[in-house]
């Protein structure tokens, strides 16, 4: 049986796809994983987008610069956005339910990439959240958080090792 960090260990970022369909049934695991997640008073500010549909997210690729590229050929994205108006702390609450898709997607034999959508460049000039937020035409109110490329992965990347964790950044009380 694998435990956490045997996953930990072997989820690795995945960028290169091979354009194929996600099945129905994992796209729901996916989704069903985030909708599970935390959120501070269990406000759950966020929703989520699932774009499928290969011109939109061909569309979509140009939301940010460098790693919009992956979209091009990924199966799926899924768009976490939130309603500001409803949590004070909606970045973190939008952080966990992507951390809980990444690792769902990694275990049911997805690829999965964190697209940050804040602070971030699109391609040809404005920001990354102004136009994914005028793509999907939202409201004032609502912030995105980040997108989740999904897909059928062309290579699994070789997994993280133990032996190199930065253990100088663990500090403990004086």
């Amino acid at each position: 049986m694998s435990t956490l960090l045997d996953m930990l260990l072997n989820r690795r970022s995945v960028r290169s796809y091979t354009g194929e369909e996600i099945p129905e049934e994992k796209m729901k695991l996916v989704l069903q994983a985030g909708l599970l997640s935390e959120s501070g008073h269990k406000i759950r500010p966020w929703e989520f987008v699932v774009i499928r549909e290969k011109e939109k997210l061909l569309q979509l690729s140009d939301c940010k610069e460098g790693a919009g590229k992956m979209l091009q050929k990924a199966g799926a994205a899924i768009i976490v956005i939130a309603d500001q108006e409803k949590s004070d702390v909606w970045i973190d609450d939008c952080a966990i339910t992507m951390a809980n898709m990444h690792l769902m997607a990694d275990s049911i034999g997805l690829g999965s990439c964190y697209i940050n959508a804040r602070m971030r460049k699109a391609v040809g000039g404005g920001d990354t959240e102004s136009f994914i937020k005028r793509f999907l035409d939202l409201p004032e109110h609502y912030r995105v958080s980040a997108l989740l490329s999904l897909g059928i992965p062309v290579t699994k990347p070789a997994p993280h090792s133990l032996d190199r964790l930065h253990w100088e950044k663990v500090h403990y009380e004086p």
